[in-house]
């Protein structure tokens, strides 16, 4: 069983409010970026990914808890993070029964952290293929190809 499949039983499994919320989040990040990725880790907690982990969601007692793994290093204009606040890296989003999910303000949450992850990896990039790079964009405006 892949981890799509695997967290289709898991939605399919919470039989209250939290399954349909739960549903719901997983359709706005998937519908953010074609390229996102799901993954099952930790023995059953899905995990979405692109150029990096973007965040993990679990069903507790009384909420769903999304968590983004760098949330701290990301802009919330929409004030959607409620939860670990003080953490120095991930923040989260608790949604209780009767809220609304956010669907515009999630989705850009979910753009920023993709960003987020594709700006970590070009910094962490090896210097001969950051140079590749900056020679290949310089060609590009130039009008020519590298």
């Amino acid at each position: 069983m892949d981890a799509s499949e695997q967290i289709d039983q898991l939605i399919a499994g919470i039989t209250d409010w939290r399954g349909k919320t739960f549903a719901s989040i997983r359709k706005i990040i998937l519908g953010a970026d074609r390229e996102i990725i799901e993954e099952w880790k930790w023995m059953g907690s899905p995990v979405w990914s692109r150029d990096g982990m973007i965040a993990v969601a679990n069903a507790h007692k009384g909420k769903v808890k999304l968590t983004f793994a760098h949330g701290a290093g990301l802009a919330d204009p929409d004030k959607l993070f409620n939860a670990g606040l003080e953490g120095n890296a991930r923040r989260a989003i608790d949604f209780f029964e009767g809220d609304a999910v956010n669907e515009r303000a999630l989705k850009k949450l979910v753009l920023a952290a993709i960003e987020y992850n594709q700006s970590k990896l070009k910094k962490n990039a090896p210097a001969g293929l950051q140079a590749k790079a900056k020679a290949k964009v310089k060609a590009k405006v130039k009008g020519k190809e590298a």
